[in-house]
């Protein structure tokens, strides 16, 4: 048995990784603020609050450690907001985005190669990044510099996984612009706050946005591929070939 855990896993790209990693067969259990569907198998947790996010990941290891033949941690979950130029960013919103987009995915990948050291089967930690974790945009100084944080965290555990016994794969990918709500809320933005608004309007209105059932898709390709381990620890879904 497969074993996944989503992050972020109530809409866009987490949804669709759920869906579809679940309709194969495999055993997936996500992990996000709201469950509106009542998924059984879907874990309500505020990623912002981050002191019991470790022992969340002990729990679904120690259930699953028997019958699983491997371990993937998916850290989708992100935000974009607060968008706006520094010195005029709301402190609260700024240090709930570091949490959500930083630290948890550090707290959960943590817990995970700990919880897994002896786990002698397959495990993988996805680390779901963007470009602007490479280059600088005005308005995205919060966003841009977690996604910079989750590429530099994942070259270091790389590195020390080199080392370990029983190493852990991980890779940094940036999926391309997706049509989800995070482009809703980049369009829904003040221009005078993000000066790159204009372009990500067009992006949507000439169809240029990925749908998030495609996104997963390609997604699910890259992690079943034999070379998975070689992909990384940076990568783009869109220079990756199927």
């Amino acid at each position: 048995m497969n074993l996944f855990i989503v992050t972020g896993a109530s809409k866009g790209i987490g949804s669709e990784l759920m869906k579809q990693l679940k309709g194969r067969g495999d055993k997936v259990i996500g992990i996000a603020r709201t469950n509106e569907s009542r998924d059984g198998d879907l874990l309500t947790a505020d990623l912002s609050l981050t002191d019991r996010l470790a022992e969340i990941i002990e729990r679904i290891v120690e259930e699953n450690l028997s019958s699983a033949t491997s371990f993937t941690l998916i850290n989708n979950a992100g935000t974009v907001e607060p968008i706006g130029l520094i010195g005029t960013i709301d402190e609260k919103k700024l240090t709930e985005a570091l949490a959500v987009n930083l630290t948890a995915p550090m707290i959960l990948s943590n817990a995970f190669i700990s919880a897994l050291e002896k786990f002698e089967g397959r495990k993988r930690i996805v680390n779901i990044s963007s470009g602007a974790g490479r280059n600088p945009y005005e308005g995205w100084g919060v966003y841009c510099t977690t996604k910079a944080g989750l590429d530099h965290f994942s070259r270091v555990v790389s590195l020390e996984q080199e080392k370990a016994e029983y190493p852990v794969d991980v890779i940094s990918i940036a999926p391309g612009i997706i049509d989800t709500g995070m482009q809703e809320t980049i369009r829904s933005s003040n221009a005078a706050d993000f000066p790159l608004h204009d372009r990500f309007v067009d992006y949507k209105q000439q169809g240029h946005l990925s749908s998030a059932e495609e996104t997963a898709r390609k997604l699910i390709s890259v992690m079943d591929r034999e070379d998975f381990g070689k992909l990384g620890p940076i990568a783009d879904i869109r220079q990756i070939g199927e």
